[in-house]
């Protein structure tokens, strides 16, 4: 036992205490306890103990009780103030799944409890009462930023292949790094990730992703090819050289670059995982020059059977394959250019695509950064156009179809003359006053015709 002091929630405290004036030992542990002890805040909070199921649902009867995980020794206490889940010590079965065992047996000894789990940083109980338990040098791995497996690495994968995605996880958020056998049973047991549900394996992607950008980078470069088995034409870009004097990095290493260059916003940090995605089937090689023609709509499809895949929601999907598809089009600080854009995009989606140019260009050879000015002068002008209400949309004409109406148009004339009086409007040939665009209808209504 160590006399290192953990500071948790009166909450939690309680329930240990409950469980331990009941004659249980009781314990929290794993990612709660991983947390506290860096100094990172945490409000998922998970105890162990060797009271049964129904002892402790016994012990707990007073607050709700959800059994969440019943067959596996796992009920949730839940009060006003905090929700825990509380296990029973055990052992687990054969993993005929790749990801849950087959059955579980209890155990009294938290020692046998401790030993069936992924990692030494999770292995790590704490009470109160006994203070820290560390059977497998957790608190010495904390301290040196190692990420290690208990016992033998690749059986760790092969009971649970999604701990291959955790392992990601945890160097990309926290900065660990795998030590030597860990790292090669990475490797070497990727494959298993085939057997893993679509959602689970979104789920981490999502939070590897949003990790931090110094960690990130590293995990996106050392561990590519477990990335590849999620999205196949990573492989592809892995080693593919660009030939082009606007890129100093290959296809793979300039994604890693533009990933880590925006920010930690989930259809952001995917939109820049998936941008070039579709350079290798793209690329044309002319007097030594590399050519990408159509690269974008290549990458915004394979995006799009990606997302589906994983069975992302439609929300994040559209905005994906959107910003993908539009990655190198060409973006101005034209006021009147941008206006357009502001009516033609969802205003959150235009300031997203200067985001990704910008990122985009930031993952560059020199040469291609002289843009960047330009984006962020566009971003500041369509801020001001917004606050200072200009027109730039149909719903912000000083005219509607009823007026348009009242002149003789009829159908789809109707929507010729209103987009004819908004680009007016945009362009500065016409003020937004309903007079003053009522008079512009009039001169032009032969102009209209031709539409």
């Amino acid at each position: 036992m160590s006399e290192i002091s953990i500071s948790l929630p009166d909450d939690i405290v309680s329930a240990l205490e409950k469980l331990q004036k009941a004659g249980y030992e009781a314990y929290a542990v794993g990612g709660c306890v991983r947390n506290k002890l860096m100094g990172l805040e945490t409000d998922d909070y998970d105890i162990t103990t060797n009271a049964l199921p129904e002892q402790i649902k016994h012990i707990f009867s007073d607050m709700r009780i959800v059994e969440t995980g019943i067959k596996h020794g796992t009920v949730t206490v839940i009060s006003d103030s905090f929700s825990a889940e509380i296990t029973t010590y055990r052992t687990d079965g054969v993993y005929e799944d790749r990801r849950h065992p087959e059955h579980v047996t209890f155990t009294s000894d938290i020692d046998e409890d401790l030993s069936r789990r992924d990692f030494t940083v999770n292995a790590i109980a704490y009470s109160e009462k006994n203070g820290i338990k560390d059977l497998y040098g957790g608190l010495k791995d904390l301290k040196n930023n190692i990420l290690k497996c208990i016992g033998e690495p690749e059986k760790r994968f092969e009971e649970d292949a999604l701990r291959i995605l955790r392992a990601l996880r945890f160097m990309s958020v926290y900065g660990f790094k795998a030590e030597e056998k860990t790292a090669s049973a990475l490797h070497h047991k990727k494959e298993l990730l085939n057997d893993i549900s679509a959602e689970r394996i979104q789920s981490e992607l999502n939070k590897i992703l949003c990790g931090k950008s110094e960690f990130l980078e590293f995990v996106l470069r050392e561990y590519w090819d477990i990335f590849a088995v999620i999205i196949p034409e990573i492989k592809d870009c892995h080693g593919f050289e660009q030939h082009t004097k606007y890129h100093n990095r290959d296809v793979w290493e300039h994604t890693i670059a533009a990933v880590c260059s925006i920010e930690p916003i989930k259809h952001l940090r995917l939109t820049m995982l998936m941008h070039d995605l579709g350079k290798p089937a793209s690329f044309m090689l002319s007097d030594g020059v590399g050519h990408f023609k159509g690269h974008a709509y290549v990458s915004a499809d394979i995006c799009k059977r990606t997302a589906e895949k994983l069975h992302y929601d439609n929300e994040t999907l559209k905005k994906t394959i959107f910003l993908v598809e539009r990655h190198d089009m060409l973006m101005t600080d034209d006021p009147v250019i941008i206006k357009k854009h502001l009516n033609k995009f969802v205003k959150e989606l235009y300031f997203d695509l200067l985001k990704v140019h910008i990122a985009d260009d930031n993952a560059k050879a020199p040469v291609a950064m002289g843009r960047i000015p330009v984006y962020y002068s566009a971003a500041k002008i369509a801020e001001e156009i917004i606050e200072e209400k200009d027109c730039f949309s149909l719903k912000d004409l000083a005219i509607n179809g009823n007026v348009i109406k009242q002149k003789g148009y009829e159908g789809k004339n109707i929507g010729k003359a209103l987009d004819f009086l908004l680009s007016s409007v945009i362009e500065g040939k016409c003020e937004n006053d309903t007079g003053k665009l009522t008079e512009y209808l009039d001169d032009h209504s032969e102009e209209i015709k031709f539409i």
